[in-house]
């Protein structure tokens, strides 16, 4: 059975300038992180040059897909009907990303697939958690 799902999406960047440049992303689900999802961007599309990864939960990605979503780092909204609007904040900065709402309603679909909403708590491993908390404290 399948446990890591990841997919790639097109992202345009929201910027003052009339073209968008378009990103390609990685999206990517682990039902051993059951509550997460992650989208990657490549070094060449990020100001310091490095690859940058961004974790939030998949709860905020489907809720994003409906309505405004997020009031943290992570925020999520509709933009019309075929799109998405991705902001992320940093110290940094904030980079704001468009994603074609099909592309995350596909990746969405495929993580309910694998882990249904509700049954989160089947794929986490509590001893090992437990065990990683206990040795950093000491």
């Amino acid at each position: 059975m399948e446990t890591v799902i990841q997919q790639s999406v097109e992202a345009q960047l929201v910027a003052a300038a009339p073209r968008m440049a378009t990103i390609p992303a990685r999206l990517r689900y682990d039902r051993t992180e059951p509550f997460a999802v992650t989208m990657t961007f490549p070094a060449r599309s990020t100001l310091e040059g490095v690859e940058v990864t961004w974790s939030f939960a998949r709860d905020l990605l489907t809720a994003g897909l409906t309505g405004e979503a997020g009031m943290g780092d992570v925020r999520l909204r509709p933009h019309g009907e075929d799109q998405v609007v991705m902001e992320f904040h940093a110290p940094e900065g904030t980079a704001v990303v468009r994603v074609r709402a099909e592309e995350l309603r596909r990746f969405a679909a495929r993580t309910i697939a694998l882990v249904p909403p509700g049954r989160e708590y089947l794929h986490l491993d509590l001893d090992r958690d437990l065990a990683l908390l206990i040795r950093d404290t000491r």
